[in-house]
């Protein structure tokens, strides 16, 4: 009959591994802790694995994040890590995620993933960050952007679609839709006008750049807004160009969210 030690550790390893006899044991659990190491390593090395995205998963549940976790790990091309609340700094830090799901309640505190969300931003800048949020309200999707995410994804959107957008975040894109898009371009419209600046306060745009974006997120065309700055349309077309590579972006819509999430944190703080 086999020998199980008093932490029932033979009940967990395979038949060869089984220890047959007290002067076993040591041997025996050896080679557990060896197949243990193996595990934690084997682990590690999915997630650098050549070729995958990195995800890092934090919901206010640890039930929820596991089932988010597994929606995503359908997809072989992702790399999972779950985390808690109070793990995300630490996990991020070490292990360097392409995208973070951050919820916004964390630590059974609503408000919480978004101070989670500034200090990633500042501890691993690279890493793209898609919030997850309770509900689409108008002030938590501006919370979101003003907080640096780069997408937004509502609980009671279809599951399925979270690994698009976590593709699309990856990408560089943003996941944003159009009541979405609106509530920020209307946080743009009545937010007082403040430079773009990076994190260390220094301009990104020039002061005619600065006011391409304007018109830009007033909805304008390039024609329009060539006519109203009295410049050509090509002009305009190269100053986008330029727009565009210094903040690191591809599209108008992009650089108008960016804007409206950078005027919103100039204004009042937003009411959660």
């Amino acid at each position: 009959m086999p020998w199980r030690g008093t932490d029932g550790l033979s009940q967990m390893v395979p038949e060869e591994w089984t220890i047959h006899t007290p002067s076993q044991a040591l041997l025996d659990g050896s080679r557990f802790r060896t197949c243990a190491l193996e595990v934690i390593m084997a682990q590690t090395k999915s997630l650098t694995r050549k070729g995958s995205v990195r995800v890092l998963v934090a919901d206010s549940t640890p039930l929820t994040g596991r089932l988010i976790a597994d929606v995503l790990r359908r997809d072989r091309r992702f790399a999972i890590i779950d985390a808690s609340g109070s793990s995300v700094l630490p996990t991020a830090a070490s292990l360097k995620p392409d995208v973070a799901i951050i919820s916004e309640t964390l630590e059974g505190a609503r408000g919480r993933g978004f101070e989670i969300l500034i200090k990633l931003r500042a501890a691993v800048p690279k890493t793209r960050t898609v919030m997850l949020l309770d509900s689409a309200e108008r002030n938590l999707v501006v919370e979101a952007f003003r907080s640096g995410a780069r997408g937004v994804f509502c609980r009671n959107d279809a599951l399925k679609m979270l690994a698009r957008c976590v593709h699309k975040v990856h990408e560089g894109q943003l996941w944003v839709n159009g009541p979405q898009l609106e509530f920020l371009l209307e946080t743009l419209a009545t937010a007082p006008a403040t430079r773009l600046v990076d994190s260390q306060g220094a301009r990104l745009l020039s002061n005619r750049e600065q006011e391409v974006v304007r018109w830009l997120a007033g909805g304008h065309t390039n024609s329009e807004i060539a006519r109203e700055l009295k410049l050509s349309e090509n002009t305009i077309k190269n100053h986008l160009s330029r727009i565009f590579k210094k903040l690191g972006m591809s599209s108008r819509v992009e650089v108008v969210t960016y804007a409206a999430s950078q005027r919103a944190s100039a204004g009042p703080s937003v009411e959660r």
